[in-house]
C-alpha cells in the first residue's frame, strides 16, 4: 500500500506574446511540474534522500518539547490511563503515540479518531497507535476483534499468513498501525511460551518472519519480541526482573528478521549475568547500553525503532530515572511509563543539559518521524 506525499506545485505555460515594435515572436517557456515524491512502509530502512530530506523539514519545525513526546507512549483502556488522561497529555504536547489497551474495537475507533482530531487542534504531529494484537492476545486485548486461533495453535505457515492478514484488517478498521508481534521467544517460559511459535523450534524464525511480512505488506509495523529472549528465563518480567545467566541462546531468533526487514523490537526488562562482553550490571536490558546498542544496534545492525517493554513492570519500575536510561541506552520509545508527563520532563530535562543525551534523543525522535512519513500518516506540503 503506497501513501502519496505531493508537494504543492505551479505548472504551466508563459504564453508567447508579440512586441509591437516588430512583431517579433518570443518562444514559450515551460515550467515542468515537480514529480510526485512516493513513500511506503518499507522506504523506512532504506537509503533514501527524498525520506531524509522530508524527516529533516519537519524536525525543523518542531520544539524540544514537541521532540521528547515523541519517544513516549502511554497506554488507555483498561488496566492503561483513562481517556481524559490522554486527552491532557496531548494537549499538554508530552507523547507522541498511544497503546490501545484492552478495550473493544468500537470504542478503540472512537478514540482514536478523537485523539487525531485533538492532535490537529494542538498542532501535534499524528500519533502511533499500537496494540499488542498477538495472535495468543489479539481477542483479549481487542474486543470483538475477529477471532483467530492462539500462536501455538497454528499448524503451518499458510495458517499463520492467514492470521496476520485477519489481524491487521481489523487493526487498519481501527486506526491502530503498529502492531507489538510477534513473539518470537522460545516456549518453555509459561508466561510467554503460549504466545509464540515455538511449540515446534525450527517454527519460530520462518513463521515470524511470515507474521511479519504480511503485517507490513498491511501497511503496520511489525514488532520482533521479547530482546534478547524471555523463553529461556524461568520467572515473570511482569512481576520482578528477570535474568539470563551466561549465555543469551535466544539471539540468533533475531538475525534473519533483521535481514528481511523487521521495523520494531521489543526489549525486555532482563538482565544478563556472568556474560564478558554484555553484561548489564544488575540493569535490565531496557536500561542497558550493552544490550539495546552494542547488540542489537552495532552488532545486529538493526535500524528500526526499538521499544521498551511496558515500564510500568516489576522488572524495571524500580529503576530510578528509567525512562532517561532507556533513551540513553538507544531505545527510541518509552512505552507505558508510570506517569507520562514525569517521563517527558525527565528526558527534556536531560535534552536541554547534557549534549551527548540530546544527539540520542534527535536520532529516535527523527525515527519516529521518519515511521510516521512512510506510513503516510504525515502529507508533507
Amino acid at each position: 500500500m503506497k501513501k502519496i506525499i505531493t508537494p504543492l506545485f505551479l505548472a504551466g505555460l508563459l504564453f508567447q506574446g508579440c512586441a509591437q515594435s516588430n512583431e517579433s515572436t518570443k518562444q514559450a517557456k515551460v515550467i515542468q511540474p515537480k514529480t510526485e515524491i512516493s513513500f511506503e512502509l518499507a522506504d523506512f530502512l532504506k537509503d533514501n534522500p527524498a525520506l531524509d530530506k522530508e524527516v529533516e523539514r519537519v524536525f525543523k519545525q518542531m520544539d524540544d518539547t514537541a521532540i521528547v513526546a515523541q519517544l513516549i507512549m502511554p497506554a488507555v483502556g483498561r488496566l492503561g490511563q483513562t481517556k481524559a488522561t490522554i486527552d491532557q497529555h496531548i494537549k499538554d504536547r508530552v507523547i507522541g503515540g498511544v497503546l490501545m489497551l484492552n478495550g473493544t474495537k468500537e470504542e478503540f475507533s472512537t478514540w482514536i479518531k478523537d485523539f487525531e482530531s485533538n492532535n490537529a487542534k494542538f498542532g501535534n504531529l499524528p500519533f502511533l497507535y499500537s496494540a499488542d494484537a498477538e495472535p495468543s492476545l489479539v481477542n483479549r486485548k481487542i474486543a470483538g476483534s475477529t477471532i483467530v486461533k492462539k500462536a501455538n495453535e497454528l499448524k503451518n505457515v499458510d495458517e499463520v499468513i492467514a492470521c496476520a492478514k485477519t489481524i491487521s484488517g481489523d487493526l487498519n478498521a481501527i486506526g491502530i498501525n503498529y502492531n507489538f508481534s510477534p513473539v518470537v521467544d522460545m516456549s518453555p517460559n509459561t508466561t510467554v511460551g503460549f504466545r509464540s511459535f515455538g511449540a515446534v523450534p525450527a517454527n519460530i524464525i520462518p513463521w515470524s518472519d511470515a507474521f511479519i511480512q504480511e503485517t507490513q505488506r498491511n501497511n503496520i509495523i511489525a514488532t520482533a519480541k521479547h530482546f534478547p529472549g524471555h523463553g529461556l528465563v524461568t520467572g515473570d518480567t511482569h512481576k520482578a526482573l528477570q535474568v539470563i545467566d551466561g549465555e543469551m541462546k535466544e539471539i540468533g531468533n533475531y538475525p534473519t528478521l533483521i535481514a528481511n526487514g523487521v521495523l520494531s523490537i521489543m526489549v525486555a526488562h532482563i538482565a544478563v549475568q556472568n556474560n564478558a562482553k554484555y553484561d548489564t550490571k544488575g540493569l535490565p536490558s531496557t536500561c542497558s547500553e550493552k544490550i539495546v546498542t552494542e547488540l542489537l544496534k552495532d552488532s545486529l545492525g538493526f535500524k528500526g525503532l526499538i521499544v521498551t517493554d511496558a515500564m510500568n513492570m516489576g522488572g524495571v519500575v524500580n529503576v530510578p530515572q528509567a525512562a532517561y536510561k532507556a533513551i540513553n541506552a538507544g531505545c527510541d520509545i518509552v512505552l507505558m511509563p508510570l506517569d507520562a508527563k514525569k517521563a517527558h520532563q525527565e528526558i527534556l530535562t536531560a535534552y536541554r543539559t547534557n549534549k551527548e543525551f540530546k544527539k540520542k534523543v534527535d536520532e529516535a525522535a527523527k525515527k519516529v518521524i521518519r515511521m510516521k512519513i512512510a506510513m503516510g500518516l504525515l502529507k508533507v506540503n
